[in-house]
């Protein structure tokens, strides 16, 4: 496992410093790369995850909150040994896999009704609305993680989830006040709650380098017309015929 962890990290600071030469003179493009480079690494740092057995996919910029990585990851907040999650959630999953969001969502909504304490199947459902809406935070989507986080108090899964879901947005400050928020809801020792810190350190990393990124792309500030720059001496103007110069 450790050589597992290894080999990422040193695949993660190689697509660092590709995405810094490829996108030196594209912010946007940065941008892009490094939020696509952070749900990378949200979706192998869970409890020795890298080991799982390797499947093709698609390369794809944009990470679905319901791919098959965070739905497992998304379990990984709730797993409690001998427990296994409702039926509607098993089976949403399942529909979510193959990308039947709509029928996930269905599904998931009959769970919350017949027991609207499941904080897992709300959060479940706010992130199959979120597929159907392509990210887009409507307020059903909203309404579900706030019930989410209602009914899993101390678990800092669904605050994490609605910052990912920002993430895909691209609002990068937004995703990490809703991680930040996780964090400091959890109390110490709470499952998933080291986990979130570790990545909103790495966010921070992030916004902090787009920021220094940001300042050094800034066009340098041009005085205003006429003004003189402190301390330089009054520039002598053209002298008319008969006239002494003019300060």
């Amino acid at each position: 496992m450790i050589g597992t962890w290894i080999a990422i990290g040193v695949l993660a600071l190689a697509a660092f410093g590709v995405a810094w030469l490829v996108a030196g003179e594209g912010r946007r493009v940065w941008t892009l790369i490094a939020s696509a480079l952070v749900f990378a690494l949200a979706g192998y740092a869970w409890q020795g995850s890298p080991d799982l057995p390797a499947s093709p996919r698609s390369a794809k910029v944009e990470v679905s909150p319901t791919s098959e990585s965070l739905i497992d990851l998304r379990r990984s907040f709730y797993n409690i040994e001998g427990i296994m999650p409702a039926r509607f959630v098993v089976t949403a999953d399942a529909f979510s896999r193959r990308g039947k969001h709509r029928d996930a969502a269905g599904l998931l909504r009959n769970g919350v009704h017949e027991n609207s304490e499941d904080g897992e199947a709300w959060l479940a459902l706010a992130l199959a609305l979120a597929e159907q809406t392509k990210g887009r935070v409507t307020p059903p989507v909203e309404y579900a993680f706030e019930r989410a986080r209602a009914a899993s108090p101390g678990n800092p899964a669904p605050s994490y989830f609605r910052g990912i879901v920002s993430m895909r947005g691209g609002a990068l400050g937004e995703a990490r006040e809703f991680w930040a928020q996780a964090v400091e809801d959890a109390p110490e020792g709470a499952r998933g709650r080291d986990y979130v810190a570790a990545q909103l350190e790495r966010l921070d990393g992030v916004i902090r380098v787009l920021g220094e990124r940001a300042m050094e792309e800034r066009p340098p500030m041009q005085g205003a017309p006429g003004m003189q720059p402190p301390g330089s001496q009054p520039q002598m103007g053209p002298a008319q015929p008969g006239q002494e110069p003019t300060r």
